[in-house]
């Protein structure tokens, strides 16, 4: 593989700096005890110890892990199905149909789906709350499990699959021994991307939460229209680290699960 060229790092540094200074920005005034963004006085905590004694915050951010973390795990189980029937279709046009019709999911504009579940939670007579978002939350993720769990799938020889059944193993025991082990690292991906794309969404939320319910990225957002505060960047900060935190532990993961796997323990 070609090494990149100076032009390339180049373009690469000042990528990743217009992605990441404004966030390193939001954060460092976050420390900030004069209480603005406009000149750095002394570091301060302050900000962070209020994100802490607000119990209204505190409730809106367990709101928040609980919808990120069913809408995850459900979004996964019915993504990893949905990728094995994809897969063992026999039917071409079939297959490549509902192939488009996850892609098309992916692609749709948040304001779109949104706009649409919100329709049909009205006409419906769904209460929105927090069924409507943890729903909402579990369509817009299942494609994207589907994504990560196809490749592995497809990657996997069908020689393993028969030398299951030629050993006697039931349909059971091939799920669980066989592709389960070797689609391991598909599904963790699909898993904490979900969770990822489930804790930073905002427009699909916007549009299905009501009163009572909030979550952390609507909150933000209410708040800021209320004025700027550096309880909004100490927030903001907590929730970065949190999330580079959950693609640290993928990538740990990941790495653990990259030899291959036979469903046969050695």
């Amino acid at each position: 593989m070609a090494k990149p060229s100076n032009v390339q790092k180049i373009f690469l540094t000042l990528v990743f700096i217009i992605l990441y200074a404004p966030i390193f920005f939001l954060i460092f005034y976050s420390f900030n005890s004069n209480g603005t963004m406009s000149s750095f006085d002394s570091f301060t905590l302050e900000h962070y110890a209020a994100v802490f004694e607000d119990t209204r915050l505190i409730m809106i951010v367990f709101n928040t892990v609980i919808v990120a973390l069913l809408s995850a795990l459900i979004s996964t189980v019915i993504g990893v199905l949905g990728g094995l029937a994809i897969v063992y279709l026999k039917n071409r046009k079939l297959r490549s149909t509902l192939l488009s019709l996850n892609n098309v999911l992916i692609v749709s504009p948040d304001v779109i789906i949104g706009a649409s579940f919100l329709i049909l939670f009205t006409a419906v007579g769904v209460r929105l709350g927090f069924a409507s978002v943890l729903i909402s939350h579990i369509a817009f993720s299942v494609p994207i499990v589907v994504l990560m769990v196809l490749p592995k799938l497809l990657e996997m020889s069908d020689s393993l699959i028969d030398a299951a059944r030629d050993l006697g193993a039931s349909g059971k025991d091939v799920l669980t021994r066989v592709i389960i082990p070797y689609i391991k690292p598909g599904i963790f991906a699909g898993f904490f991307l979900a969770l990822t794309y489930s804790l930073d969404d905002f427009a699909v939320t916007f549009f299905v939460t009501g009163n009572g319910f909030s979550t952390l990225s609507v909150e933000i957002y209410s708040m800021a229209r209320a004025g700027i505060t550096l309880t909004i960047n100490a927030l903001s900060g907590l929730i970065f680290i949190v999330t580079v935190g959950l693609v640290i532990v993928y990538y740990a993961l990941n790495s653990r699960n990259r030899t291959p796997v036979t469903g046969v323990k050695k």
